[in-house]
């Protein structure tokens, strides 16, 4: 099993996972890009006011772990840009990174709920097609199966590659 990514690392690596697929002609992304897409408020959670101190010393451990690549300026970009490989070294395909970066931007999720924020990055044919996306990483030790909760219809799949953050619990509607 490979080590465990910190809050920040994970959202580092989620980020540039789902940015390469959502956004390709701004990819890789400068440092100012990258703070911007671990702080986004949609399709995040939680939520992170990450500064880009934080960001960068993510970007040098996850370099050191051969998770990200740094992309010199050069042909009329003037900075620095970063990029993922984590989907190299860890040996996913496109699906599987796809999934990847939604438990780890996301937090747990069911299969329903993976199929359809996963869109944009892999179009799934259907919710078998995401199972066994998600089998292959069980198997693989990267992903598991939680328990279903209380008043939860159905089972949530959580990643295991990083500490989860801690959540604060939507108030339930009425």
């Amino acid at each position: 099993m490979r080590s465990m990514l910190s809050v920040v690392e994970a959202r580092v690596v989620g980020c540039l996972l789902e940015k390469e697929r959502t956004v390709p002609d701004q990819y890789p992304l400068t440092l100012n890009a990258l703070v911007s897409a671990c702080n986004q408020s949609s399709s995040r959670d939680p939520v992170m006011q990450l500064d880009d101190h934080e960001v960068e010393s993510s970007i040098v451990s996850l370099k050191a772990a051969g998770l990200v690549r740094m992309v010199h300026p050069s042909h009329g970009r003037s900075v620095t840009r970063y990029r993922q490989v984590a989907d190299e070294s860890w040996g996913l395909e496109p699906d599987a990174a796809a999934v990847v970066a939604v438990l780890l931007l996301r937090g747990p999720q069911t299969v329903a709920e993976l199929k359809s924020r996963t869109d944009r990055q892999h179009a799934f044919a259907s919710l078998d097609e995401v199972q066994r996306v998600l089998d292959e990483l069980a198997a693989r030790e990267m992903v598991v199966r939680l328990d279903r909760a209380p008043g939860q219809q159905a089972d949530r799949w959580r990643q295991l590659l990083a500490d989860e953050p801690e959540r604060t619990e939507a108030p339930a509607r009425a």
